[in-house]
């Protein structure tokens, strides 16, 4: 937890700042899906900022401070979809950045957010003193935050319009795959050093 929290923190530091690339690409009154896409964008930037808050609390129930989190003391493969991200927003066109973050991004983050909270057992593993505080970030995506992604489609799908070009369509697909992919390279990087640590409590130890 302690470095998915940790390797994770670039993307949320960073996710208002993505969006402000975005927004740069807009112009008021050129089209409706950059109307859309302006308004969307100006409201939820504020939000984002809302929710580097909440991860730190969460991460501060684990004893990670915000300078271990500015350090970033973790495997490379971590920083690669923080790195994509920021390439996207900053050089594609506006309907591939808004894909491969508000909609692939957000809309992955929801539905596993959602998962966390919907048993009950995480929350019930926390110490009742703290556990708001940390479920803050999870309780909001896996809530309310479920419409952005389906907001962010529906911004897509005006700018690419009802016969979208052939290219783009494999663009999209490979603009939101390719952040499936990097939020999977995360979780990677964790796994193995779970299954690790437990292999060495079973080993035995000498005098």
């Amino acid at each position: 937890m302690r470095l998915f929290l940790t390797g994770t923190w670039p993307v949320i530091e960073q996710f208002p700042l993505y969006m402000a690339q975005s927004l740069l690409k807009t112009r008021v009154g050129r089209h409706r899906g950059e109307d859309m896409a302006r308004r969307y964008l100006v409201r939820n930037i504020r939000v984002e900022q809302n929710h580097a808050d909440y991860w730190q609390a969460w991460a501060a129930s684990y004893g990670i401070t915000l300078m271990d989190l500015h350090a970033q003391r973790v495997p490379v493969e971590m920083h690669a979809l923080s790195h994509w991200c920021a390439h996207c927003c900053s050089n594609s066109e506006l309907l591939l950045a808004i894909a491969a973050t508000n909609y692939a991004i957000e809309g992955a983050t929801g539905e596993w957010s959602q998962y966390v909270c919907a048993a009950g057992r995480y929350e019930a593993s926390l110490p009742e003193a703290s556990r708001k505080r940390t479920m803050k970030w999870l309780k909001v995506h896996a809530h309310y935050d479920d419409d952005h992604p389906w907001e962010a489609l529906e911004i897509i799908c005006t700018l690419a319009g009802t016969q979208p070009a052939r290219q783009l369509q494999q663009q999209l697909q490979a603009a939101i795959c390719k952040s499936y992919s990097y939020m999977e390279l995360i979780l990677d990087q964790c796994l193995p050093q779970e299954a690790s640590s437990k292999q060495d409590s079973l080993r035995p130890t000498f005098a």
